[in-house]
């Protein structure tokens, strides 16, 4: 019976010291638990802090365009090879004029252009050709195109896209009371470039081109005072069409002399689809690249101190031309 006690006793004294020590643990851990869980708190709430924050803005990507000229001819397939073109470039469209032949009519527009280029003429702005002009006072393009084409009677206007301002000039200037130094478009242009010096670069477009080395047609010498007009004001881009291949001239005055300092790059792009394309045999002063035997459309990311360009060709075809240039 004795034993039995001692026994217990002994049980009793290893229960008391397993509880202490149990006890012990508890003491020197609960600190180790209530640190790691007050570490867990803070490490959700700067989480949702970070989450709270707005997210940093990305660095600006620019504004894209697409352009070309000499566009739809029911008698070609060019314009819907160039139309699928679009439909894969998000951005503004400009036209170089051209839309629709033989004449620019309600029903050339209707029945050529419409179905192809017509499907972007929400994101659209056009500047006009000489064809639109064998239909009287180019009705059928300012009927089609409505507000988006300027006044009826003048066809030029602008506008901004993000750094850049843009102007949609009329080269058909005999159209519009000439295009000499004192005629109502030029004054309105140094007027409009003047309001509008606050803009980082500038754009201008319009059908014919002051430089060109097509054998159809080439330079067009009476647009000259336009050309003054923009460079004087510190222009960085022309774009134009009317002869029916691709051109991308270097940075020159309006007289035709390099120019890297402040110099126009311009380009012609007549390769929208229509009526075939034209040769070119001798390239001229200051001409870089030029191709004849591909429709395609002018890419151009706008930045806000510079462009990058990307003739785009049809499917297909090979021939591409691409850089990047600093506004002035």
């Amino acid at each position: 019976m004795s034993k039995l006690v001692g026994m217990v006793a002994a049980g009793l004294a290893v229960a008391s010291l397993l509880l202490g020590a149990a006890a012990s643990v508890r003491r020197r851990l609960a600190p180790m638990v209530l640190v790691t869980f007050m570490g867990t708190l803070l490490a959700v709430g700067c989480a949702l802090e970070r989450l709270s924050r707005p997210l940093p803005r990305p660095p600006p990507s620019g504004e894209v365009i697409v352009a070309a000229g000499d566009i739809a001819d029911c008698r070609s397939e060019g314009a819907e090879a160039t139309a699928e073109l679009l439909e894969g470039i998000d951005g503004t469209v400009l036209t170089l004029g051209d839309h629709a032949y033989p004449d620019g009519s309600a029903e050339d527009f209707e029945e050529c252009y419409d179905p192809t280029w017509g499907r972007f003429e929400d994101r659209t702005k056009p500047s006009p050709g000489n064809h639109e002009y064998d239909t009287e006072e180019a009705e059928g393009y300012f009927d089609y195109f409505g507000k988006a084409a300027g006044e009826p009677d003048k066809g030029y206007y602008s506008y901004d896209l993000g750094a850049w301002h843009l102007v949609a000039l009329n080269s058909n200037c005999e159209e519009v009371s000439g295009c000499d130094a004192e005629a109502p478009q030029v004054c309105w242009l140094k007027a409009d470039l003047a309001a509008n010096d606050d803009k980082s670069c500038t754009l201008a477009y319009m059908h014919h081109p002051r430089f060109s080395s097509g054998g159809k047609h080439g330079n067009t010498h009476y647009i000259k005072p336009l050309w003054e007009a923009l460079y004087e004001a510190g222009a960085d881009l022309v774009l134009s069409g009317h002869e029916h291949n691709y051109e991308r001239f270097a940075p020159q005055n309006p007289g035709g002399r390099a120019d890297p300092e402040r110099g126009i790059r311009g380009f012609v792009v007549g390769t929208g689809g229509g009526k075939g394309l034209y040769p070119i045999v001798d390239p001229i002063a200051n001409s870089e690249v030029h191709n004849d035997n591909t429709y395609g459309v002018l890419k151009l990311t706008l930045r806000p101190e510079g462009y990058e360009w990307r003739f785009v060709p049809v499917g297909g075809d090979e021939f591409t031309d691409s850089g990047s240039a600093g506004c002035h």
